[in-house]
């Protein structure tokens, strides 16, 4: 069976180490934006019919979009079993509070609009606003976790995932910078998708909004890449002794990792041109900014590329490391040794080149036939709208 498998086994890593990342990248530009879109509801709204344009901005397509999250966490448990078994277990009660943000997301968006009460529908509201600024913010807070590294070991009999880390103490004031910096970036692509997709008022206020939030971005992203140079300890791994191609064994002999302060910099030492993806980043946030008003569409675009920019210079900075260990540095999950096995890397990747074009295309197909602007007459029009 393993003759027939193209690539080798640390190649079949790095490319579903760069899949996990466009799966990412996909949901935070996607799903992303509608996150962003409920933490915009108080900010570019004051009547119930203009309420109603933000559900149904993001109605047609809301469930779909979720489906890049689905498959990011399929990837995770089967294309790097150990990372799975970490985080999942290590962030469970911020994963529950992940959960019951996106449980009661659509709950809200369902069931806001069957009842006229003023008071039933501004709870409902309320709800709304509030799932996307907690998905947001634990995202990022998640991100920020895995630069400062997580307490976590395994146990060297069974490789059983030991963590001794506290719910709070996920909450570091990095973190929470990354978790601001998560909110920022979604408000943008929300404030873009609103100036493209509507008009009037609520376009007026986005775009007022998409300057503010760009700007957000720009110097929290600034701010956090001065903090990781100078005040926070990165990790460095040799893997020189390491034989190529061994099977995933975070605990294997030779390897061996340190703790270093700006050790997250180094890529950028040994690789300069890693300099155009925070370049990039910054660059097209601030055309995002210039081109929100003139040209809405192209904004849109602008912001999704800060966001793939921002979180491929994370997994640049970070990179061979999924998840670095604070208790024990030498347990720290890489690309090397904490995947499945070759075949299973193998037949996922064909499974992923018949399936991910399939989704694009579906998706591409659904944006296109819910073009146009939603605007108070069109959602009083239409008899299925939220």
């Amino acid at each position: 069976m393993e003759s027939i498998i193209l690539f080798d086994y640390d190649t079949m890593r790095h490319i579903w180490w760069l899949l996990l990342g466009v799966l990412l990248i996909a949901f935070a530009i996607m799903d992303g934006a509608d996150l962003g879109v409920a933490m915009l509801l108080p900010l570019v709204t004051k009547t119930d019919a203009e309420r109603r344009v933000l559900y149904n901005v993001i109605g047609p397509t809301w469930e779909g979009n979720q489906v890049w999250l689905i498959t990011a966490g399929g990837v995770i448990f089967a294309a790097w079993p150990l990372l799975y078994a970490m985080s999942f277990s290590g962030f469970y009660l911020a994963m529950m509070l992940l959960l019951v943000a996106l449980i009661l997301r659509p709950v809200a968006i369902k069931y806001r609009s069957k009842l006229e009460s003023e008071k039933w529908r501004k709870n409902w509201d309320i709800t709304w606003c509030l799932t996307g600024l907690v998905a947001a913010l634990v995202f990022g807070v998640a991100i920020g976790n895995v630069m400062l590294g997580v307490p976590f070991r395994f146990d060297p009999d069974t490789l059983r995932p030991i963590y001794e880390g506290s719910f709070f103490g996920l909450f570091h004031p990095f973190a929470l910078l990354c978790g601001l910096l998560s909110i920022a970036m979604l408000l943008l692509q929300g404030t873009t998708v609103l100036s493209w997709k509507t008009d009037a008022r609520i376009a007026q206020a986005a775009q007022r909004w998409a300057v503010w939030s760009g700007l957000a971005v720009i110097a929290l992203f600034v701010i956090a890449g001065v903090w990781i140079t100078t005040g926070i300890s990165g990790y460095l791994m040799d893997a020189s002794q390491l034989t190529a191609n061994d099977v995933s064994n975070p605990l294997a002999m030779g390897k061996s990792v340190n703790v270093e302060a700006g050790a997250w910099m180094s890529v950028y030492s040994v690789t300069p041109l890693a300099w155009i993806t925070p370049a990039v980043g910054i660059a097209v946030t601030a055309l995002a900014i210039l081109l929100v008003k003139r040209k809405p569409l192209l904004a849109v675009l602008m912001s999704s590329l800060s966001i793939a920019a921002i979180i491929f210079t994370f997994g640049f900075s970070t990179y061979p490391f999924l998840l670095p260990s604070s208790l024990d540095p030498s347990s720290s999950l890489t690309i090397y040794d904490a995947s499945a096995s070759h075949l299973t890397l193998w037949v996922m990747l064909l499974v992923t080149i018949v399936f991910l074009p399939l989704i694009i295309a579906y998706t591409s197909w659904v944006f296109r036939v819910m073009r146009g602007k939603v605007t108070p007459e069109t959602v009083n029009d239409a008899p299925h709208a939220y």
